[in-house]
């Protein structure tokens, strides 16, 4: 069992939670944790990169000279890619880097980060969080009183989507904030900390029961 403590916004524990291991998987399984990592880089690349080839540049394909006799090197028309201004041999077109991976797949290596960042004692969990109006000074304290982003970067996970808590935290750099729904194991292996609402965390915790119960 892992002791996970809970605290407010001024960084004082008032109550903890005891986390099984079995409840994230039971220990983390790197294999799988790297597959999705390699699968979420590989989907932010675009892969628009073109160049042109020998076919799609100007130039008429009249041999400039005859093969043989004339002491020069052979070459072909001047669209050939020897020649300055000619096509690019092995020219680069648009391709999709996306990879896939099955949903319980992707579950299991989302609760080995999970169990990961638990285990090196990089989780913090927060009673709440909740402003009345957009305000980065405030949320920026409130990191300060959890001894958050002293180094690193954190992903801030909530039950749902707050526009006020987002608001706030969009001008704090290596700040994330993703609802609880939408967390995947590439978003918390690129942060160092996890800052988790209490409401999020057993929100998490209830999902993946009722997952094994299906």
């Amino acid at each position: 069992m892992i002791d996970l403590a809970v605290y407010n916004k001024d960084g004082e524990e008032i109550d903890s939670l005891k986390v099984d291991e079995s409840a994230f998987g039971g220990s983390v399984r790197y294999p799988l944790l790297k597959q999705a990592i390699v699968m979420y880089h590989a989907n932010k690349r675009v892969g628009t990169a073109a160049t042109k080839g020998r076919s799609m540049v100007a130039g008429s394909t009249r041999k400039l000279f005859r093969q043989k006799g004339t002491g020069s090197a052979r070459i072909g028309n001047i669209r050939t890619g020897k020649r300055v201004g000619g096509g690019v041999t092995f020219a680069k077109g648009l391709r999709d880097f996306s990879k896939r991976m099955p949903k319980k797949q992707r579950r299991l290596a989302r609760d080995s980060a999970v169990l990961a960042k638990l285990l090196s004692n990089n989780v913090v969990v927060v009673d709440e969080l909740s402003f009345e109006k957009p305000k980065t000074k405030d949320f920026a304290s409130i990191l300060g009183n959890l001894k958050i982003l002293s180094k690193g970067s954190c992903l801030v996970t909530i039950s749902s989507i707050d526009d006020n808590l987002y608001k706030s935290a969009r001008n704090i750099p290596r700040v994330a904030v993703m609802p609880v729904a939408e967390l995947n194991a590439g978003d918390i292996c690129g942060h160092s900390k996890l800052l988790f609402t209490k409401e999020a965390f057993l929100s998490l915790l209830n999902k993946d029961k009722t997952n094994e119960n299906q």
